[in-house]
């Protein structure tokens, strides 16, 4: 008994010892486990941190990339307004010297078809210009809509009249048919003008002299469709999808003089979009001619806003009118033109010289440039209406800026109108005469 007793007692503590043994063994491969996940825990840890710190990092990039940007989209927006500024100086005097050699030629026939070719390349030229700092409006989301009730004839007919003589003068035939109904859109009416004088304009370039241009436009259920077509050098279809691009033109021969910057679809594209509508381009080919359709919504009002009358014509009377213009040709070709017109002109050449001789004597209109050496534009009629007693004249500013907030900072400045460089002689004389109309009824 004795003997068995002893071999059983070690036999139990080796047992014990190995239950003791396997305990540790899964406290071990336990803490194994748990040290395996600590550290998992701590290399997820390091990457979360690092994580945010290039996000961080990258939302820090970005902001600078987007000031980055509005700084370039800004100083872009100034630079053309500037080169618009700066070029439309030169473009003033061109655009009057050009209708005072139409007017002083009389039965000449080489004078008149001199003047005629200046006039033509001055208007283009402002045509480019625009389209320029369109483009860069647009983009910078700087154009605003006047949206009224609008027929959709009277727009057509407008645009029409503003292309007329380029088609005239290549010898190319232009077929319109509108519909009998009247169709009224909801638009802004200069901006639609544009849009519809771009499309028959860009027909006219891209077809040769004689060559046809069709102007199209009928009703389709809650829509009004309006098609310009011509058989003209069409497009390649490698061109159609990007036909609307900026900058975006098709390839150019030698033998072809079309001018342009590949920016006027660009806007016609965005004013359509602005207006709710859409334009889209077809072409059977290079040499088959194009198709450009415009689809814009019918307003719910079947009446069109009344237009405003025109101006009043400038030979039913004569005008004291001042002239500050501190570019002297743009300023004696100016005042050439308003004498031819019958008035009675007086000229200063920088803003103290035109104060002086506005408050020196009565005028009945001051056409005054905006950019003026010494003393500008705006001051000088914010000094004007600034006098006590004094008889103020209708002021008509006239610039190189043509940004909406340039106009309405001169309007608020105290100007009656404003008018952007290079102003049409007509354009001009129509506003002097409205001038002489709302003095006398004053």
């Amino acid at each position: 008994m004795g003997d068995s007793e002893c071999s059983a007692g070690p036999s139990q503590d080796q047992q014990e010892l190995r239950q003791r043994i396997a305990v540790l063994e899964a406290e071990l491969s336990q803490a194994r486990i748990l040290a395996r996940e600590r550290d998992l825990l701590e290399e997820q840890v390091v990457q979360l941190r690092e994580a945010n710190e290039n996000l961080v990092l990258a939302t820090v990039s970005a902001q600078s990339l987007r000031d980055l940007a509005e700084a370039t989209n800004r100083r872009q927006t100034e630079f053309l307004a500037m080169l618009a500024h700066e070029l439309r100086n030169p473009l003033a005097p061109l655009s009057m010297s050009a209708s005072l050699l139409g007017s002083l030629a009389g039965s000449s026939v080489q004078l008149s078809h001199v003047a005629g070719v200046v006039r033509r390349q001055v208007d283009h030229m402002a045509h480019l210009l625009d389209d320029l700092l369109d483009a860069a409006r647009i983009s910078s989301g700087k154009i605003t809509l006047s949206v009224r009730p609008l027929a959709l004839a009277g727009a057509l007919d407008q645009a029409i009249e503003t292309v007329a003589p380029r088609i005239r003068e290549r010898g190319q035939q232009l077929d319109v048919a509108l519909p009998d109904e009247a169709l009224t859109i909801d638009g802004d009416p200069v901006r639609l003008i544009q849009v519809f004088a771009n499309l028959l304009g860009n027909a006219s370039k891209y077809t040769r002299d004689g060559g046809r241009i069709g102007l199209h436009a009928w009703r389709e259920g809650e829509q009004v469709v309006v098609q310009v077509s011509d058989n003209g050098s069409g497009i390649a279809g490698d061109m159609l999808p990007q036909i609307f691009d900026l900058f975006i033109q098709g390839p150019r021969s030698l033998a072809r003089s079309e001018g342009g910057l590949g920016i006027g679809l660009n806007v016609v594209r965005n004013l359509v979009g602005m207006h709710g509508g859409t334009v889209a381009a077809e072409s059977a080919g290079e040499g088959e001619g194009s198709t450009f359709t415009v689809r814009l919504p019918l307003s719910a009002t079947l009446t069109p806003a009344p237009e405003l009358p025109a101006g009043p014509s400038t030979a039913e009377g004569a005008c004291r009118i001042l002239l500050i213009e501190d570019n002297v040709d743009a300023c004696d070709t100016m005042r050439t033109l308003l004498e031819l017109a019958g008035h009675e002109v007086a000229v200063a050449y920088d803003g103290h010289a035109g104060l002086a001789a506005a408050q020196a004597r009565r005028f009945d209109i001051v056409i005054c440039d905006i950019g003026l050496p010494g003393l500008d534009g705006l001051e000088v009629v914010k000094r004007l209406r600034g006098s006590e007693g004094a008889d103020t004249p209708f002021a008509i500013a006239l610039s190189g800026y043509g940004q909406n907030e340039d106009r309405e900072r001169a309007l608020g400045s105290g100007f009656d109108r404003y008018l952007v460089k290079p102003a049409a002689p007509d354009a001009l004389l129509e506003l002097v005469g409205e001038a002489r109309e709302v003095r006398q009824g004053a």
